[in-house]
């Protein structure tokens, strides 16, 4: 295992152009940059429109390169589903909009990776308890209600179309 060259940076999701940080340490190394720039693009596009921090790992001795894309934190992602600049200042009596729970379904999958939860089921409502607390309603409801609902049953059907999906990634 050779040397190896840490490089973070923060970039616009799917609009990375030119990158200093990036020139300057892989240019040397004979690395096209444009070929890092593409993929990193390719890689962060589900984020459009949000600052995603990207991780580019280079052995300096093979000159090879691995790319590793730091998902965006569950209340951005929230934020983003909602169409609301920042979190409620107070989440029990002020809130700032109403999403799916389709959304929430799938902020569930993009952050699967960093949750604890074994289950699709149990990721959704640690989304939801997330949603509660920045002041979000969920189908016009209090996250909380939905998350009763989840226990209840009342969302299996959208949790088996997306369970597939669940245990592939991550």
């Amino acid at each position: 295992m050779g040397k190896k060259k840490i490089i973070s940076i923060e970039v616009e999701g799917g609009k990375a152009t030119h990158i200093p940080q990036l020139n300057s340490t892989l240019a040397p190394l004979g690395i096209s940059v444009a070929e890092v720039v593409e993929k990193i693009n390719e890689r962060t596009r589900m984020f459009e429109g949000m600052k995603v921090p990207v991780r580019v790992t280079v052995d300096l001795d093979t000159k090879e390169y691995e790319i590793t894309v730091v998902t965006p934190s569950t209340t951005s992602l929230l934020l983003r589903a909602a169409g609301a600049k920042a979190p409620s200042g107070d989440p029990m009596h002020q809130k700032i909009g109403d999403i799916s729970f389709e959304e929430i379904v799938k902020v569930a999958l993009i952050k699967k990776p960093e949750l604890l939860a074994k289950t699709l089921k149990g990721a959704v409502k640690t989304i939801l308890g997330s949603a509660r607390s920045i002041g979000l309603l969920v189908d016009g409801k209090d996250p909380k209600q939905v998350s009763r609902e989840v226990d209840e049953g009342l969302y299996n059907a959208l949790l088996e179309k997306y369970g597939e999906e669940w245990e592939k990634t991550g």
